[in-house]
Formats: C-alpha cells, structure tokens, sequence
C-alpha cells in the first residue's frame, strides 16, 4: 500500500471518529452542524496541505529523475563519440 493510500485512510477515519462524535454529543443542533461544518472544513484544509505536499515531494522527485537521465544521456553521447572516434582512427 502506498504512502498516499495510508495517509489518506488514517485522514478518513479521522474524519468518521470526529464526526460520530460530534453527533453523539449532546448539544443543540445548531451548534452541532456548525462543529460538523467548522470539522468538514478543517479536514478540507487538512487535506489540501496534504495533497499539496505530494505533488511538491512528487515535482522534486521528477525533476530529479530528469536530470539524472540528462546526466546519463550526455554521459553516453560522450562514450559514444569517443567510440566512434576510435574506430574512424582503426579505420
């Protein structure tokens, strides 16, 4: 299971936790549906920060992968020349 996945089952059940339990509460229902509101909106934020931070931890990740094949691809662009260096000069 991924990371993601993981992260976004313990949000989930957080969610569920807090809003059973604002709904068992004996308060007023007005005052309840502002909790469940004032939670559903924290959750929201909660998990844009998390979303957030994967798609930066996941742009870094790329454009290391990037510049490691662009390291790769110069590196053997120079192997290949010499090769072919070496068998023009046999030639």
């Amino acid at each position: 299971m991924g990371r993601g996945n993981v992260i976004l089952g313990i949000l989930g059940g957080v969610a569920v936790g807090a809003l059973l339990g604002v709904l068992l509460a004996p308060d007023k229902g007005e005052r309840t549906r502002k909790k469940i509101l004032r939670k559903g909106e924290d959750y929201v934020d909660a998990m844009k920060d998390k979303l957030d931070d994967f798609v930066e931890d996941m742009n870094q990740k790329m454009e290391g992968m990037a510049k490691e094949a662009a390291n790769a691809l110069r590196r053997n662009k120079v192997r290949a020349n010499a090769m072919v260096d070496e068998v023009v000069d046999k030639i």
